[in-house]
């Protein structure tokens, strides 16, 4: 059926006077001559110009470094992570260390050897006198005679450099160990009334008559002297997000020492209460209430087929595919992650904590970028109640790349793609996560340029029509950090413009219900509200047009008086202009009001035939925003990344980071403070980094039961060539076709560029029985 379909659809547009008869057609291709399409082929081999300078360490070096820094000889009385208390020194993450631009040019761009690797190794040490977590550079690797350990300090601006104090670290196995037994004790004084008011108990994470889950929420210190712990009820299973019960308990969880660990006190009804006498006392008067109980059903929130709602009219047939009917385009270096697609070129790599990254982006031979990369996906909730009203997520914090996993081909990806593994370190081996980044390349949905001409007299209506086929190379990779499926996707588009986009989907992190509270989301279950919040995520893009001397125009389309003297009654009338200046100084900025500012990354060195600098447009796509709140508490300092639409820096090599994985405990005292990135500088003519964000505001609604919605969640923007070329560049690309009507007959002819339509039959295999288990190595 498939391949008769195809041969339909060939007939469609082929033109009257070359359609053989039906039965003739389908005798032409017959089952015998249909060959199946090649959408399982493996992507043409390219071999890259030069090994990924960028690409993570090996495994290898993986488990000599591991091996290195317990030796003895590097007295850091390491202990192994397994057997660690909050009072021990040990490696909490190792991951691979970035490279500095200015020794990676000189390889990749001259005759220099490739740079040095490096591991990044946090080490948290819980044993010295003063508690820190503190950041190492190892290498250069593989490990050998001139491997060092050194503090790595040199891109953290917050005044420590790569340390952190203890309060202000990461909430791992062993502080969450640590507090235990005070919650233990504060939930069993009070089990009663949680039996009472929830049906539910806590007598400790491992004691089999609990029947509720403990959540807690960050961030945990303002500026690393003070610690608490603030944790919410949630029933249990696969759908906890959105059954929390109404019940809160604040820990003040300051320092190692765990017997100087007490109870803030509990939340409920909105109410605060010090102590359990405090909160007993209200509950046997009558004052505390379960108004809209949450049911422990979860099945109306599990992402399956509702049998309720029936069945939708023809749902029974397949969905439209995009498949890469012709085979493949793009070219791939599998050892050396780099690929190459019509007239693009590019390096990918990875990290655990930021995830998917691509460095040297080419077109046609020429640098737009030397490296874009995520810093940030951060979350802000809004509410009255202590998990919503005090939660700021930096999902870094939380190794955003460990959390890239299995996609479902022909779903989270079209069938055929080419898939590729996420590795990363986790402590002496390396997880890999197979079928965790996708590569495909996609219709558009639309011509890349079309134009219809002349209608008058034509028996077609037309002289001309001319389309050229739109496609883009798509690098995706999906995350779910907890309740989060973040899909970042990447596509590369023909005509030289790169479109960044993500979408979020997945459980909402949602409250109790109250309805005196809908100012802070709707009501979206029995006993639930989804509680609003910002999504921002962060990019740096550090274009490189042609050089790295760049400098960021800024065009505003103003309006101005004028008058014309071959209309002279007009009189004095408006009229728009535009006034173009490149910007001086580095500065975070905001798009334009109705879209009255245009924003390029230029090099004033290098002109277009026409006389004109040649850069790229920074062209705003779906919901852009940035930050809500700028002076809140639990932000104030350690998100100033987030908190406007783009950014412009010079470049220096001790400023990798917009944002470090470790800030959401530091709001007030950071260790890295985006804010002091501007120091006046000139970015006229310099090596210029951009900072951007997309995200949504995402206003809460019933529709986001069972999970959010891609199709709504969705953020973008567009690098697209500005001057850049001498005209648009479709005119080399092949999938086009030019239709000319004879003007007296109406017969129709055309140019196909000898670029045959294919006859093949499609053979989908189920993507279930595809996917493969992780592995350590």
């Amino acid at each position: 059926m498939l391949a008769e379909s195809l041969v339909a659809a060939l007939l469609a547009i082929a033109p009257v006077s070359a359609r053989p008869e039906p039965d003739l057609w389908r005798r032409a291709v017959s089952a015998a001559d249909v060959r199946t399409c090649a959408l399982t082929d493996e992507a043409p081999h390219v071999k890259a110009p030069k090994a990924n300078a960028w690409a993570p360490i090996s495994p290898q070096d993986v488990k000599d470094v591991w091996k290195f820094v317990h030796a003895p000889e590097r007295a850091l009385n390491l202990t192994d992570p397994a057997n660690a208390t909050l009072t021990d020194n040990y490696v909490f993450l190792v991951d691979t260390l970035y490279l500095n631009k200015t020794q990676v040019l000189s390889y990749i761009d001259g005759d220099a050897a490739q740079p040095p690797k490096y591991a990044r190794v946090v080490i948290f040490e819980g044993g010295k006198e003063e508690p820190v977590s503190q950041e190492y550079m190892v290498g250069p690797l593989p490990v050998g005679a001139e491997t060092t350990i050194a503090p790595y300090d040199y891109p953290f601006n917050g005044g420590l450099g790569g340390k952190i104090p203890y309060d202000g670290r990461y909430m791992d196995g062993k502080r969450t160990a640590g507090y235990q037994p005070l919650l233990k004790q504060a939930m069993t004084d009070v089990a009663d009334i949680t039996k009472a008011l929830f049906n539910g108990t806590y007598y400790g994470a491992s004691d089999p008559r609990t029947d509720i889950v403990a959540a807690n929420t960050g961030p945990h210190s303002l500026d690393g002297s003070q610690s608490w712990i603030t944790i919410m009820f949630r029933y249990p299973g696969a759908a906890s997000y959105v059954t929390p019960i109404d019940f809160y308990i604040i820990l003040d969880i300051t320092g190692t020492d765990i017997s100087k660990y007490t109870l803030r006190g509990y939340v409920t009804n909105t109410k605060f209460f010090k102590t359990a006498d405090e909160l007993r006392k209200a509950f046997e008067a009558g004052e505390i209430i379960s108004e809209f109980p949450q049911t422990r059903d979860q099945e109306w929130a599990l992402l399956k087929a509702v049998p309720e709602m029936g069945v939708r009219d023809l749902d029974d047939r397949i969905a439209p595919q995009s498949i890469e009917i012709g085979g493949k385009r793009y070219k791939l270096d599998r050892e050396n992650q780099y690929v190459e697609f019509m007239g693009w070129s590019f390096y990918m790599s990875f990290t655990r904590i930021l995830g998917l990254m691509f460095y040297d982006i080419k077109f046609k031979g020429e640098r737009i970028i030397y490296e874009l990369s995520l810093q940030e996906a951060a979350a802000q909730y809004a509410g009255n109640q202590p998990k919503a009203a005090n939660t700021v997520y930096h999902d870094t914090y939380f190794s955003i790349g460990s959390t890239s996993a299995t996609l479902i081909e022909g779903f989270d990806c079209p069938f055929g793609a080419t898939m590729l593994n996420v590795t990363y370190p986790a402590n002496d081996v390396t997880d890999v996560h197979p079928q965790g980044i996708c590569l495909f390349e996609s219709d558009s949905g639309y011509p890349v340029a079309r134009h219809r001409y002349g209608s008058g007299g034509n028996p077609n209506g037309f002289s001309n029509i001319a389309a050229v086929k739109s496609s883009a190379l798509h690098a995706r990779t999906i995350a779910t950090i907890g309740n989060y499926d973040y899909l970042f996707d990447y596509a590369f588009h023909v005509d030289g413009s790169i479109e960044i986009e993500v979408r979020a989907s997945g459980y909402l992190q949602s409250s109790p219900y109250y309805k005196d509270q809908t100012n802070f989301g709707a009501r979206v279950g029995l006993g639930t509200q989804g509680s609003f919040h910002d999504h921002i995520l962060s990019w740096k893009a550090d274009f490189d047009i042609i050089s790295t001397k760049n400098s960021l125009q800024r065009t505003d389309l103003i309006v101005v008086n004028q008058t014309q003297p071959w209309f002279p009654e007009l009189g004095e009338f408006e009229q728009m202009e535009l006034k173009a200046y490149n910007m001086e100084k580095e500065q975070q900025f905001n798009w334009a009001q109705n879209g009255q500012s245009m924003f390029c990354v230029v090099n004033d060195e290098e002109k277009n035939s026409w006389g004109v600098s040649r850069g790229y447009r920074l062209v705003p796509g779906r919901s852009n925003v940035h930050l809500s709140t700028h002076n809140s508490p639990f932000s104030k300092h350690s998100s100033h990344i987030l908190k406007s639409h783009l950014a412009v820096t010079q470049h220096h090599d001790n400023e990798p980071y917009g944002n470090s994985w470790q800030n959401v405990n530091l709001p007030l005292k950071p260790q890295q403070d985006f804010s002091k990135l501007f120091n006046d500088e000139s970015v006229d003519g310099e090596d210029i980094v951009v900072w951007f964000n997309l995200g949504m505001h995402h206003y809460t609604r019933s529709e986001d039961i069972p999970v959010t919605l891609y199709s709504e969640a969705v953020s973008s923007i567009v690098f697209a060539p500005q001057n850049f070329h001498d005209r648009a560049q479709e005119g080399d690309l092949q999938n086009r076709r030019w239709i000319t009507s004879n003007a007296t007959t109406g017969e129709i002819t055309y140019e196909d560029q000898g670029l045959q339509l294919p006859t093949c039959k499609v053979a989908l295999e189920e993507p279930a029985t595809k996917i493969l288990p992780w592995l350590k190595i």
